[in-house]
């Protein structure tokens, strides 16, 4: 790939414009099956980087999607959208059109396989001390645990008043340091742990029983139907509009029939004219 699209791929923003950005890629419309075909067959035969950019560009949204489902490591939003963009570029360059599939279903792998490198390469990366005090805890704990063992109620007392902190900071802290580290995954030979109550971090990265690429295009298809169904309303008269919006849009108060009429003026039974009107109108113009 070249060195712009290797740039775009890691141009995910680290501060609070991470939602702008995530609001950016949303908006970038999906390709059809035909338009990917299309992109994905000139790329391979023709190694045409304006189609990769394409593939890329309308796949960003998908990395979003994914990298949320990894959120609870504490790691950045945006350091994982950022990985995830790397094995989205990686799966568009071997992308094979020929095998019938779509671009969503090949590269969830890939998105997948980079994301979990990254937690994997920063699992052990943990936040001990988060505040002043919990810094200037650790740093004199430190100290102090290589002379001692565990505290004594007295020792964690005296800790506390000469830091200036409370003795249950002391005693969070003591077991933070304390605390030993953890395999992300269970060996091949530790059929026993397996079969234990035992598990390993690696267990917890994904449900397995969801299809983010099937939930993608659910997405999608809702949004796009309903901006298609707005689009249709608006060629109904002002009344109309009103009497749909009233009757099946407004979630929480819908009116009656009659209450439209009284608003009208006229019977119940126009106004059910009206909706019946208006409806088979929006069905006409949905087809």
């Amino acid at each position: 790939m070249s060195t712009e699209l290797t740039k775009m791929a890691l141009a995910v923003p680290q501060s609070g414009s991470l939602e702008s950005y995530i609001q950016s890629v949303n908006r970038i419309p999906m390709l059809s099956a035909e338009e990917e075909q299309e992109l994905a067959e000139r790329l391979v035969a023709e190694e045409d980087l304006q189609a990769a950019r394409q593939l890329i560009m309308s796949h960003l949204r998908f990395v979003v999607h994914v990298a949320r489902s990894y959120s609870g490591y504490g790691l950045a939003q945006a350091d994982l959208i950022q990985e995830g963009n790397i094995g989205l570029m990686k799966a568009v360059k071997r992308f094979d059109p020929s095998f019938g599939v779509r671009l969503v279903s090949f590269a969830v792998h890939w998105i997948k396989a980079e994301i979990h490198e990254y937690v994997l390469r920063n699992w052990r990366v943990v936040k001990v001390a988060t505040t002043k005090a919990q810094r200037k805890l650790f740093f004199n704990l430190r100290k102090m645990k290589k002379r001692l063992g565990w505290f004594t109620q007295d020792e964690v007392n005296t800790v506390a008043e000469t830091l200036g902190v409370s003795t249950s900071e002391v005693m969070e802290m003591e077991a933070r340091m304390s605390a030993h580290d953890q395999a992300f995954e269970l060996s091949s030979d530790d059929d026993d742990a397996r079969e234990s109550t035992n598990y390993s971090p690696a267990q917890y990265l994904e449900d397995k029983r969801s299809d983010l690429a099937t939930e993608v295009e659910n997405e999608d298809w809702e949004a796009h139907t309903q901006k298609r169904l707005f689009s249709a309303i608006k060629t109904l008269d002002e009344r109309s509009q009103d009497i749909v919006r009233a009757r099946w849009l407004d979630d929480n108060n819908k009116s009656t029939l009659q209450e439209l009429a009284n608003k009208y003026e006229v019977s119940a039974e126009r106004v059910r004219q009206l909706e019946q009107n208006a409806m088979k109108k929006l069905r006409n113009a949905m087809a």
